[in-house]
């Protein structure tokens, strides 16, 4: 038989006993060619030199008359290879052969095996040191170092890129951790102490502490330490750590000034009349407060906290007849993405009622939900003054009735509202007082003041809610009932003047009887203006007064 020849070339050890087996393998068989394929690890062929079509027999996949097929196969059924036997005729193996091939196929299933192992040992050694360079290029751009402290012997080990950290070259820095802790700062040293010890004695799952550390030009540097045992005797004693040492000097020194600025701005808004404040309203409707300032408790009798906790506790508190506007325009706000504004009142358990001023401006974030940034101030004194004001400007001073100015508004507006509603009525009385002069002229003008506010006072007393007195000037009086007829209007009148002639009033304990008279008639919604129905009235009051005072007469 003629001497085989290698198609490929060993390459190791392993690969060098797979080719004397598939060589012996040829010899004992006296075949063509062997092939020994492994699980795409290698590829071994031995062939005589006359056979030149190597690659008819690589493609060989299933037994032919002139192909042996055998499968390497492990225990674990896994299929690690094929042997392949090529003989130049068909070829049939007799039984010494087929218990031969046995044993030669569970050598070769032996040296596959190996070679598999070897194969994924090669590969995750690489795969470990890829991962190790990629490591190594990380923590060295990173600002971060290593070390590996014996805890049993006091020594520990620090990376290059540690000692670089603190502007070390490598044999700078000593490997004792007493010497350690002296970079440590003083006044963060028993900090570090007893936060590695509470690991060390198991009390914390890591170490975790950010401290100072002194560097080479004696600077300090802030710095994250973390570390964790990894070895521990059978007692649980501490044997080994590992851990590393990042710098976060930067992350701490912009730490401090967003804190600065956190400051600054709470301050200010703290220093605001009012309250500044934050509220969200989440996509279901509900509402939370974000951020308030330190005038919530001025404002809301509630601590910020406490509104934040409870967003419910400022509704609660904004006055019932109030509460449905107040809920109404942040909802119309918060649908249009309009600007908030409403006065309103708020009811503090042990104050007074007062009144608020709100504003803010929506935004609407990308989950749906909107937030007001905006401020509440107390606007109590402006609303009385304000109130005030209008009352000084539509009230008599003397006898607190509406002044002539405003009386003429509200008859504008009971014309305006029988225009529109032509079916309803009203009645304009005009009073004057008799014999007012003699009064002045007599008793003086305090005492015509007196009788002034007296006859107001009563007149007030009649009066229902739609109803509207005024002084029109000097002694005459006009009131303008709501939904009333003549005869209604009648019954009033004369109720005024019952009681004002049961009711005198005293002057040095001597008392002082009051008489009037009235005019009356109807406002209608033909009435091209008010000046024409009170005429009417005024007309009436002159036949009252003509017929012999304190009578009533209607036009």
């Amino acid at each position: 038989m003629q001497p085989l020849c290698s198609v490929n070339a060993p390459s190791s050890a392993n690969d060098e006993r797979l080719d004397g087996l598939v060589r012996l393998l040829g010899r004992y068989f006296d075949s063509a060619a062997v092939l020994v394929s492994g699980a795409g690890f290698a590829r071994h062929i031995w062939a005589s030199p006359g056979l030149s079509d190597v690659a008819k027999i690589i493609g060989i996949s299933e037994t032919t008359p002139t192909t042996l097929v055998w499968p390497l196969q492990a225990q674990t059924g896994a299929r690690l290879g094929t042997l392949y036997l090529h003989f130049d005729r068909p070829h049939t193996l007799d039984a010494k052969q087929r218990e031969a091939l046995l044993d030669f196929a569970a050598l070769a299933l032996d040296l596959l095996a190996r070679e598999t192992d070897e194969a994924l040992q090669r590969h995750e050694i690489a795969a470990l040191r890829d991962s190790e360079r990629r490591m190594a290029l990380a923590i060295a751009g990173s600002g971060t170092g290593i070390w590996d402290r014996d805890i049993s012997s006091g020594e520990i080990y620090y990376s290059s890129s540690w000692k670089a950290l603190l502007g070390y070259a490598d044999h700078e820095i000593g490997n004792r951790i007493e010497e350690s802790y002296t970079r440590v700062h003083p006044a963060d040293l028993d900090y570090v102490r007893a936060t590695i010890q509470a690991h060390l004695d198991q009390r914390t799952d890591a170490y975790e502490v950010e401290h100072r550390l002194r560097c080479r030009n004696g600077q300090y540097k802030w710095v994250c330490s973390r570390g964790k045992v990894v070895e521990r005797d059978k007692h649980g004693k501490p044997l080994r750590m590992i851990g590393t040492t990042t710098d976060i000097t930067a992350m701490r020194r912009l730490s401090e000034q967003v804190q600065q600025t956190a400051t600054l701005m709470t301050d200010l808004t703290n220093e605001i009349p009012g309250m500044v404040f934050q509220v969200r309203r989440q996509s279901d409707g509900k509402y939370a407060v974000t951020y308030a300032s330190a005038g919530a408790q001025a404002i809301c009798g509630l601590s910020a906290m406490q509104l934040m906790q409870d967003a419910e506790a400022l509704t609660a508190i904004v006055h019932p007849d109030d509460r449905m506007v107040f809920i109404d325009s942040l909802q119309l706000s918060a649908e249009e993405l309009t600007d908030w504004y409403l006065e309103f009142r708020v009811q503090v358990p042990g104050r007074e009622v007062a009144w608020c001023q709100g504003e803010a401006c929506p935004r609407r974030e990308a989950d749906g939900s909107v937030i007001w940034h905006g401020f509440m101030t107390d606007v109590t004194e402006r609303k009385q003054i304000e109130a005030e004001l209008q009352a000084f400007a539509t009230t008599d001073f003397l006898t607190q009735l509406a002044n002539r100015r405003h009386f003429m508004c509200q008859l504008e507006a009971e014309l305006a509202r029988l225009q529109r509603s032509p079916e309803q009525s009203a009645a304009i009385l005009m009073f004057d007082l008799d014999y007012f002069k003699t009064i002045n002229d007599r008793w003086g003008h305090d005492v015509g003041d007196q009788a002034l506010r007296h006859f107001a006072g009563i007149l007030s007393g009649q009066l229902r809610k739609t109803d509207t007195a005024g002084r029109l000037g000097g002694e005459e009086f006009a009131v303008v009932l709501s939904d009333a007829s003549l005869d209604k209007a009648m019954h009033f009148a004369t109720r005024i003047q019952s009681e004002l002639a049961r009711a005198p009033i005293l002057h040095a304990g001597e008392p002082i009887f009051l008489a009037v008279s009235v005019g009356i008639s109807s406002l209608n919604a033909s009435d091209a203006s008010v000046e024409a129905a009170l005429s009417r009235s005024d007309i009436a009051l002159y036949c009252a007064k003509r017929g012999g005072r304190n009578r009533i007469e209607h036009h």
